[in-house]
């Protein structure tokens, strides 16, 4: 496969930069913040997504200017998806308060192979689905016998009906609606109005009104006889808008399902829903029945509606359970009608067809469900694996819901699942788990590109090994994918290009050095040859022609990381201090060195540059003209804050002064780096400033 020479131009503070992306390879890019990393995985995404957004890096230099240079990226033809790791990916992760990421399902679970099956076992399903599609009433008619349902109520121990059931308080004191009492027959209209449950409300309201005087409250007329106030006071003695709300709305109900019920069941209803008093013990027997046949129909047309994957997946023997759910109406009797036949008919003829394939279904669950196993037991393996190398006490379980499954987050200190993940898991471990979730993610929806921004510099060793481990090594992992791994942490090139090198030769790692300058990105490609110990590379600089301050330089630094800090260290550390007569400092003295110490100095030192002179490179050092000079000749930015500092000593700015004493001294990153003769690894702004206060000296 052809490497991608990417070129991107005119992206927020980079005007260049050209990179080199290996395919279906681990291609880490090395390099200082600050230099624009970011900004390339933005420009490379824009560009792949093609959605816009590449604009939004125009440079502030040329915004607003005519002619100024767009935003462009090439060379990344047939790249058109990518996926972003970065710390915007672990602030939106969803860590969920029932599972530990949103939709852990699809990541984990919904493979190409699972859709492809679930749907071969929904064609299965397909003549029922089609039996409910093709009756435009079902829905409705399923939606009225739910509410005539609930109407009765949680049944009691005994069978009966609640007395606070809706459908008692409409109809157990007999129904008022049809059965007006004598004195109330004047406001007939209104009782029998299509809502009459809004006037009886209106009205009782306006009773306490009445104790005001004797003027009607509804229509001013004077009631000069006070047994004339009884009339209105009635209508609330005989009537409960609630009760009547109750009734108006299973009138309605029981209309519009009346050609559901069987003929006697009709008649029956008839009778309870017109009964002038208060229901007898066999009418509301016949109501329990009524509500239990009702229950029935409607279990099994949800049951057969609904039927899938997921609700026979824990039957063990499904030819027995389909049989169970074909529709009897001889056993709900009420419910016989023609035009439920209607309805159930078909259904049943669709599940006798389906009864017939019932081998094949079952073969088909079965198979199905041994892949979802396989399939849990290989994510749960992988990721508590690696939780379990990088020392957290975190593990995950992949558990059945209903109609789907969850990942549940363990801690080893508690038997149950922890709830709302988020307020129990620290940054790093968000960061963690977002990083391992991605990597699923990633094999899920296969992008042509995977970029990972600074993905592991938070780690402490073990931790970034781990994560490195589990993405390009591990069951589930990156390989053969192009990856881009931008980074300012040299660990993972260590790691993957040298100290364990055979490790992660199966993703084809390539590591490169990113610098810039004058907002043009360059790199170096880095080799297993190129990461030394910093002892190594003084002793290759010491040994090569070159200027004897600057060999002095790395020499001082050698015996520093060798812990050699007696005359030879002494002396190079005098010269840098400019000081005429060399001293010795230690913990126990501070004092001139004697001549005969210095020439054992001076011998030792030109074992190694024979050329050395102390007397000679003390006037250098004190000549800021001919240090300047030095300086300038040097395009290693290591060597200059090196001269800078025995210039200047430090920098006005205390971040400055920082970054040049961090690197004049010895610290744990430069025990194994680069060698900066070929890596320019200090930031252009650090150089810059020393350029800028030796100028104004």
């Amino acid at each position: 496969m052809a490497d991608y020479q990417v070129k991107i131009e005119n992206c927020n503070s980079i005007d260049r930069a050209d990179i080199t992306l290996k395919q279906g390879s681990l291609n880490i890019k090395y390099g200082p913040n600050g230099l624009g990393k970011s900004t390339i995985a933005k420009a490379i995404v824009s560009q792949a997504r093609n959605d816009g957004s590449l604009a939004e890096l125009a440079p502030f230099k040329g915004r607003g200017k005519a002619g100024a240079g767009q935003p462009k990226v090439s060379g990344i033809e047939g790249i058109n998806s990518a996926l972003v790791f970065d710390e915007e990916y672990v602030n939106q992760f969803a860590f969920q308060q029932d599972e530990v990421v949103k939709n852990s399902f699809d990541i984990f679970i919904k493979t190409p192979e699972y859709s492809k099956t679930m749907l071969e076992i929904e064609e299965l399903f397909a003549g029922i689905k089609k039996a409910f599609a093709d009756n435009a009433e079902i829905e409705q008619t399923t939606k009225d016998l739910k509410e005539l349902r609930d109407a009765f109520g949680k049944t009691n121990a005994d069978g009966s009906i609640p007395k606070s059931s809706k459908m008692l308080k409409a109809y157990g004191s007999g129904n008022k609606i049809e059965n007006i009492p004598e004195t109330l027959k004047p406001f007939a209209s209104f009782i029998k109005s299509p809502d009459p449950s809004k006037w009886i409300g209106w009205q009782i309201k306006g009773n306490e009104f009445l104790k005001l005087g004797d003027t009607c409250p509804y229509c001013s007329t004077s009631l000069p006889d006070g047994a004339q106030k009884d009339i209105p006071l009635a209508v609330a003695k005989e009537y409960d808008a609630t009760a009547i709300g109750h009734l108006n709305t299973l009138k309605a109900v029981i209309e519009r399902l009346g050609k559901y019920f069987s003929a006697k069941c009709q008649e029956n209803l008839e009778k309870i829903t017109k009964a002038k008093l208060e229901l007898t013990a066999p009418e509301k027997s016949f109501l329990s029945g009524l509500k239990n046949d009702i229950d029935s129909l409607i279990i099994m047309l949800e049951g057969l509606r609904n039927i899938s994957f997921f609700s026979l997946r824990d039957v063990e023997k499904i030819a027995d359970k389909i049989q169970l759910l074909k529709i009897d109406l001889g056993m709900t009797e009420k419910l016989d009608s023609a035009e439920t036949r209607k309805v159930t008919d078909p259904i049943n003829v669709q599940l006798e067809e389906l009864i017939k394939q019932v081998g094949v279904l079952q073969g088909s669950i079965n198979k199905h469900k041994a892949r979802i196993k396989k399939a849990i037991e290989e994510n749960q393996e992988c990721i508590n694996s690696f939780l379990k190398s990088a020392g957290y006490k975190y593990t995950v379980v992949i558990i059945s819901e209903p109609d789907s499954y969850k990942m549940k987050l363990l801690h080893k200190d508690l038997a149950d699942h922890i709830d709302t993940a988020s307020k129990h898991l620290s940054y790093g471990e968000k960061n963690a788990f977002a990083l391992v979730l991605f990597m699923h993610q990633v094999i899920s929806e296969n992008p042509d590109i995977i970029i990972l921004d600074d993905p592991i510099s938070s780690f402490d060793k073990n931790k970034k090994f781990a994560i490195l481990y589990e993405l390009f090594k591990g069951k589930a992992s990156l390989r053969d994918r192009t990856t881009l791994m931008l980074t300012h942490d040299i660990e993972p090139a260590i790691d993957v290009i040298k100290s364990t090198a055979k490790v992660f030769e199966g993703s084809h790692p390539s590591a490169t050095f990113l610098s810039s300058r004058a907002g043009v990105v360059t790199e170096v490609p880095i080799k297993s040859n190129d990461i030394h110990t910093f002892a190594k590379i003084c002793t290759e600089i010491v040994s090569a022609p070159g200027d004897n301050l600057i060999k002095s330089i790395y020499l001082r630094r050698f015996y520093e990381i060798m812990d050699n800090t007696g005359l030879e260290y002494n002396l190079l550390a005098s010269l840098f201090k400019k000081r005429a007569v060399p001293t010795i400092q230690s913990a126990t003295e501070n004092r001139d060195m004697t001549a005969e110490e210095k020439l054992t100095a001076e011998t030792e030192i030109k074992k190694r540059i024979p050329d050395f002179d102390y007397d000679a490179l003390v006037g250098v050092v004190n000549d800021d003209a001919a240090m300047k000079t030095k300086f300038a000749a040097t395009n290693v930015g290591y060597e200059k804050i090196q001269l800078f500092r025995i210039i200047r000593g430090k920098h006005e700015d205390n971040v400055i002064t920082k970054f040049i004493n961090e690197s004049y001294h010895i610290e744990n990153e430069y025990v194994m780096q680069l060698n900066p003769h070929k890596f320019e690894s200090v930031p252009e702004y650090v150089v810059e400033e020393c350029v800028r206060l030796l100028d104004a000296a």
